[in-house]
């Protein structure tokens, strides 16, 4: 089928809740895609963070195709081998806690949400973030700090109020006897890559011992590896109680999980929660490849080497001059904030063969693969570049965004 047959075909059959280019994929290798017309495309968005080893890395594809004759799924009534296995390799790296196994990362939201109020019953409340994302779900958009994710889907499920990031005084405010839990991404993604300070972090890790409260880190984007530690709050140096995880860790693979310390997991007993593709094999297998994949490449340290290259790289970039107002990174998360609409700049980056995502209009992201070679970040990077030129020379003159 050509591209306008698929287009025809989408038209007909598949429900419009995406806006999609105008590009059907057929294949990936790496940090390239290419398209049905055969363009090649370099790829530092894969897949919105879920090809964090790059499209179809052989390893993972291998062990795809190997469990696939062997079993793809059993009941969560029955042990299964691989679902042991990847949860070892994934609680022993994140300091021995206890494994939930679902689909995705709004999902493992929602069992950190339902956790934490079954730890801490009858209490119920949880602050979370101005400007954070959860998911999707009900109740992910309820704790979603956007209120456009939560237009049309009101009244949201209660219980969650709203503090500012890195302004603790704010989460204090918040606080009252109904309070169960505080939830917080370590670095905000599709808020604008805004880290939180570890200073803010550490504040908030002795609230919740001071008031008995669940302290959960959605990492769904900053693990594995993404801040060139396992897990995010490696990075930071500050231990929560829950950890939620989805995207790359599977090599591709829809997979997700939550991670909790013992005592509190405890609470989670049969009847409480489950999911029904939760740790199958199919892709406990993919998980368990993808993990022994970034160790033999050593990706933590190809975050740990690019990342200062990259902030050298990119802060050329930053100036009126090019619409650049300033780039966050924190490890291989990567935003930068323009002076004007990100929207055509691209779609023009798409048509000189580099894919990047725009967030709330003027931010720039980049979630390259752990495993990008130096050549191919610097080629991203040079047609970014140009890219920008022929932005700024159409808008005539640079104007700054109201938001901050």
């Amino acid at each position: 089928m050509n591209f306008t047959d698929i287009q025809d075909q989408f038209n007909q059959y598949v429900i419009s809740n995406y806006s999609r280019f105008p590009v059907c994929m057929v294949r990936g290798v790496g940090s390239r895609l290419w398209d049905t017309e055969g363009r090649e495309y370099l790829d530092l968005f894969p897949g919105w963070g879920v090809a964090g080893l790059g499209h179809c890395h052989p390893a993972v594809a291998d062990a795809i195709a190997k469990q696939a004759h062997k079993l793809i799924h059993v009941a969560n009534h029955y042990y299964n081998e691989e679902q042991g296995a990847f949860s070892e390799i994934l609680a022993t790296r994140a300091g021995g806690r206890k494994v939930f196994f679902c689909n995705s990362g709004a999902e493992a939201n929602e069992a950190a949400i339902k956790l934490s109020r079954l730890a801490r019953q009858p209490r119920y409340k949880i602050i979370t973030m101005q400007h954070s994302f959860h998911g999707r779900t009900l109740g992910a958009i309820s704790a979603t700090g956007q209120p456009e994710y939560q237009a049309g889907f009101t009244p949201v499920v209660p219980g969650f109020s709203y503090a500012r990031m890195n302004d603790l005084a704010s989460v204090v405010e918040l606080v009252d006897a109904d309070t169960c839990a505080i939830m917080v991404e370590p670095v905000q993604g599709e808020g604008g890559v805004v880290p939180a300070t570890p200073e803010f972090l550490q504040g908030l890790r002795k609230l919740c011992d001071d008031k008995n409260l669940v302290l959960v880190f959605d990492e769904v984007q900053t693990s594995p590896c993404r801040l060139g530690e396992w897990f995010g709050y490696q990075y930071f140096g500050v231990e929560p109680d829950i950890i939620t995880t989805a995207k790359a860790i599977a090599g591709g693979m829809p997979m997700a999980a939550m991670l909790a310390r013992p005592d509190i997991a405890a609470a989670l007993k049969p009847g409480t929660h489950a999911s029904t593709f939760g740790g199958h094999s199919l892709g406990c297998a993919a998980g368990i490849a993808a993990f022994k994949a970034m160790e033999d490449e050593k990706v933590m340290d190809n975050v740990k080497t690019l990342g200062p290259w990259l902030d050298e790289r990119l802060g050329a970039l930053v100036g009126p001059e090019r619409g650049v107002k300033a780039v966050r990174r924190c490890g291989f998360m990567v935003g930068i904030d323009l002076t004007f609409p990100g929207s055509d700049l691209v779609a023009d980056c798409r048509n000189h063969g580099l894919l990047i995502n725009c967030t709330h209009g003027t931010v720039l992201r980049m979630l390259p693969a752990l495993n990008i070679s130096k050549e191919d970040l610097d080629q991203g990077v040079a047609i970014l570049d140009e890219c920008l030129d022929r932005a700024v020379k159409r808008s005539g003159s640079v104007r700054l965004t109201a938001r901050q």
